[in-house]
């Protein structure tokens, strides 16, 4: 069997502090360092397991721990994807999507603010933890609006899915500045969306 490797925590972009207002410092350092930081940690103990589990012939371990490496493993991926989606507002972020992205996101959902609504509204009717995702189907080449629980990958609501922007939903992304207000976090975050870069994973899917 190959042996996969370990990961670690990728380093921003941009300072904790230069998503204010619309994310606290205090809340990007604390997400990044501490919660990020779990998700890579216990997936390379998980995998370590795993690892030695599959050495020793040990089966019933080896199930086990899958649901380890899917929760923790999800986590990483999505938030490595999350950090990307955001950008300072003198560093583009906020900026309108342009170019083909924009053209299809108002063929698929008439306009930028019909978007924007239906993403905010699935985000804020998630029940417990999740991501509200728009994703690109590469096979009907298609954008859609998608939630999913926990730390499940966007790609398991379809297989064809590549995920262009990611909003995390879970309290911890939020609450020590918006509380329990989930959908006034959804209205601030787009002030600090790159676009640039969803623009620019769009382009590649569509080759």
């Amino acid at each position: 069997m190959a042996l996969i490797s370990k990961i670690a925590l990728p380093d921003l972009d941009y300072d904790y502090g230069a998503l204010e207002p619309a994310i606290s410092g205090e809340i990007m350092q604390i997400h990044h360092q501490k919660h990020h930081q779990a998700y890579i940690t216990n997936y390379n103990k998980a995998l370590e397991q795993l690892t030695e589990a599959t050495a020793k012939g040990d089966t019933s371990t080896v199930v086990k721990l899958q649901s380890a490496i899917k929760f923790n493993g999800g986590g990483h991926v999505n938030h490595s994807i999350f950090w990307k989606n955001l950008a300072p507002v003198s560093e583009g972020g906020g900026e309108l999507p342009e170019g083909s992205l924009a053209s299809a996101i108002d063929t698929h959902f008439g306009s930028l603010e019909k978007f924007v609504q239906k993403v905010n509204a699935e985000g804020a009717a998630l029940q417990g933890s999740g991501w509200v995702w728009l994703g690109l189907d590469t096979e009907l080449k298609k954008l859609v609006v998608e939630t999913t629980g926990n730390q499940d990958l966007l790609v398991t609501k379809g297989t064809n899915l590549v995920p262009l922007l990611g909003i995390d939903v879970w309290e911890h992304a939020y609450y020590l500045q918006y509380k329990n207000m989930r959908p006034e976090y959804l209205k601030n975050i787009w002030k600090v969306i790159n676009w640039k870069y969803a623009c620019e994973i769009y382009e590649k899917a569509l080759l």
